[in-house]
């Protein structure tokens, strides 16, 4: 079987410790991951994802330290999660980016504050990207047919990310349909911020090195495959990184404190254990709110069967 055509699997959404910035209680410096880079490879690859790729918040500083170790590896794909805002509101939108590197991560950072500015800047530099997990944070901020908009303007979306519920990849992956075609470019990924769900979901495309892999997303030649994501899985990641967490206070992991400062955090990690039922909590309050917001989004576009069509005229 020749190098395009045969079939490989990638987990395109994974994080490592280079994570960085956690949005919870921010002056205990906690990770959104502790993961190293090199034992997530090797995760990857035994649980079958011929191409490797770290999509970190903000950062490529993880693939960076791969390939200062494997700077020939074809089977590595530099990615990054890059947090956008949509202007005049407060809405979060998170850019999926592979292909990229430093000088294109460095000009990027700018841009962060309006994604139609970050959008067009990708676009015009022939940078493969997807929306990813369309409606973890829309709350209605704008009208559903502008948020559509914004989603068919990008070249990919993010039908099947494995912290999310079914429900929303679902109605993700059917409104994509809608908009786009059933040939429409897709990626699909875990979203695992510990090793236990790395390569779970995946994305499946022709090419057997990152570049030729790249070229099939391109062409919407990727299918979607792998496990959704409920109230455990949110739990799950949660307590795997309060765990690292306490071990880096330690001594064992990233050395995040110092001094006065890591005295107080380990006074807090002593401290936690009648707290603990908090991270379960929290993810089932989540999921709660993502499945409230799932089925107001389906209602309305059941209510209005031109709307998402519409909107691929407007963007």
């Amino acid at each position: 079987m020749s190098e395009s055509r045969a079939s490989s699997r990638a987990d395109l959404h994974v994080h490592t410790r280079h994570s960085r910035v956690s949005g919870t209680m921010r002056f205990l410096r906690s990770r959104d991951c502790y993961s190293d880079p090199f034992e997530l490879y090797a995760v990857a690859k035994r649980r079958g994802m011929q191409i490797v790729t770290f999509t970190d918040h903000d950062s490529i500083e993880g693939c960076l330290e791969f390939l200062s170790r494997h700077p020939d590896a074809s089977d590595f794909l530099v990615g990054e999660e890059v947090s956008c805002r949509v202007p005049d509101t407060d809405l979060q939108v998170h850019l999926g980016v592979y292909g990229t590197n430093e000088a294109i991560h460095a000009d990027l950072q700018p841009l962060r504050g309006n994604v139609f500015e970050a959008m067009a800047y990708l676009r015009a530099h022939d940078v493969f990207f997807a929306l990813n997990h369309p409606f973890f944070f829309y709350r209605h901020q704008l009208p559903l047919a502008e948020y559509l908009r914004l989603l068919a303007a990008a070249p990919a979306l993010e039908v099947r990310n494995g912290s999310m519920l079914q429900s929303h990849n679902a109605l993700v992956g059917d409104l994509w349909t809608r908009l786009r075609g059933a040939a429409a470019p897709v990626v699909a990924g875990s979203d695992a911020h510990t090793l236990r769900r790395v390569g779970r979901t995946w994305t499946e495309a022709p090419g057997t090195t990152a570049a030729a892999f790249l070229g099939s997303l391109r062409a919407g030649a990727g299918r979607a495959g792998g496990g959704h994501g409920g109230s455990a899985t949110i739990a799950g990641d949660a307590y795997g990184v309060v765990a690292r967490y306490a071990a880096s206070i330690f001594g064992f992991g990233p050395r995040d404190h110092h001094g006065w400062h890591r005295l107080v955090c380990a006074a807090c990690v002593v401290a936690s254990p009648p707290a603990q039922f908090l991270p379960a909590a929290i993810a089932v309050m989540g999921k709660a709110t993502e499945r409230r917001v799932v089925g107001a989004v389906a209602a309305s576009l059941a209510a209005d069967a031109g709307l998402a069509p519409a909107c691929v005229d407007q963007a």
